[in-house]
């Protein structure tokens, strides 16, 4: 196939000398139809050396496609020995401009495994492309216009290794992801975010001490806001569960309503308007049966409440009331919690001034796990948090 000419010119600089045909594959050798221009512009008079460089093309006719491109070194009289300017083919590349757009158009729609045996490329070569589009798309924050934060972390690997993910509270956009949970690891967020740290209003987040304390060092105007989810979620784990476990062992002696309590856990932790109605019936009998239960369970649908309240005065009443129950039920884990959780009252009660929550955040991370998983884990970092950007790129104000 020595012969074979195209009706358009698709090598700019460059025509076909001869093809070869290898099965489905062809190979086609060209040759250069002008003189090689620098990256400055100007055309060389001088000639360096050529070396052939093997290029990979997008298919024609469904024959997969390999290019030998005569690359030439010139002698630039303004930049010294330099490789020519080939408009189709980046330097050093292995793949033409033609072939990296089709890939990048494709990344959206297919993981890269099945995209990389659809074009013929090796997995890392798409993801490189992949990663130079995100890089490209994902739209920087108008930071200017961030009034409120929402912060939460997830896991990245096994072993307790984290990364902290930051999102616009009213966009839902996700501003920044940074390996770690610690103040260090978030400081560079405020850092980024510079004067415009004076522009926060209210950041919600779990009680996390070290994101608490880099909130108020670099954003002096914002209010802390616990999130109810994450406040509940513990009282669950230090008062419910550990007053469960010791009815059940009070109830030694009664291995059938022992039982009963130990299973209870789920019953105890749903909230009742997501029960069916045998749920609701095994929690009533459950309640009716055990005072301590009753009591932690009641206390913690009280507790929820200081997250709806229509201002803070109305709030902080309503804790004290809370408070006074709990002192008077005896109860220690219960007392424990509340002693503990008296030091974050602020946090709880800004709520009635900002109604913020991480409920989108958590479904965020719920979105960034299903992605995990499905790729196998990223061994890039990089590459996955611009994958989580451009899954989040908020809402249109």
């Amino acid at each position: 196939m020595s012969n074979l000419t195209f009706p358009i010119e698709l090598w700019e600089g460059f025509k076909p000398s001869h093809i070869e045909q290898h099965d489905r594959s062809l190979k086609i050798h060209l040759t250069p139809t002008s003189r090689p221009r620098c990256h400055c512009g100007t055309e060389a008079q001088h000639i360096h050396d050529t070396s052939i460089r093997r290029v990979s093309e997008r298919t024609i006719l469904d024959y997969s496609v390999t290019l030998m491109v005569p690359v030439r070194r010139l002698l630039c009289h303004q930049c010294g020995t330099r490789t020519e300017h080939i408009s189709w083919l980046k330097p050093f590349s292995r793949i033409t401009e033609r072939l990296a757009n089709f890939v990048q158009s494709l990344c959206p729609l297919l993981p890269i495994k099945h995209l990389a045996q659809l074009v013929g490329l090796h997995w890392h070569t798409v993801k490189e492309l992949d990663k130079a589009r995100l890089r490209r798309e994902v739209r920087e924050p108008k930071w200017g216009q961030v009034r409120r934060l929402v912060m939460d972390e997830f896991a990245l690997f096994k072993g307790h290794r984290y990364a902290t993910v930051i999102a616009d509270a009213d966009t839902h956009q996700v501003l920044w992801i940074g390996e770690g949970r610690s103040r260090a690891a978030i400081r560079p967020f405020f850092e980024m975010l510079g004067e415009h740290c004076e522009n926060i209003e209210a950041v919600a987040m779990d009680m996390n001490t070290a994101f608490d304390l880099e909130v108020q060092e670099h954003c002096p105007n914002a209010q802390v806001v616990y999130d109810l989810f994450h406040v509940i979620a513990k009282y669950g784990r230090e008062v419910i569960d550990r007053v469960r476990v010791d009815c059940a062992n009070e109830l030694k002696g009664d291995k059938k309503a022992r039982q009963r309590v130990k299973r209870s856990r789920w019953v105890l932790l749903k909230n009742r308007t997501n029960m069916s109605d045998k749920q609701q019936s095994y929690l009533d009998e459950l309640l009716d049966a055990n005072r301590s239960l009753m009591v932690v369970y009641l206390l913690k649908e009280q507790l929820k409440e200081l997250w709806y309240c229509k201002d803070e005065e109305t709030a902080r009443g309503l804790w004290d009331v809370w408070w006074q129950q709990v002192q008077e039920s005896g109860i220690e884990p219960l007392i424990r919690f509340a002693n503990k959780l008296e030091s974050y009252l602020p946090g709880i009660v800004a709520s009635a001034t900002h109604p913020l929550h991480t409920c989108r955040l958590e479904g965020m991370n719920n979105k960034i796990k299903l992605m995990k998983r499905m790729a196998y884990g990223y061994r890039d970092t990089e590459y996955f948090f611009l994958k989580i950007k451009a899954a989040f790129p908020g809402d249109p104000r």
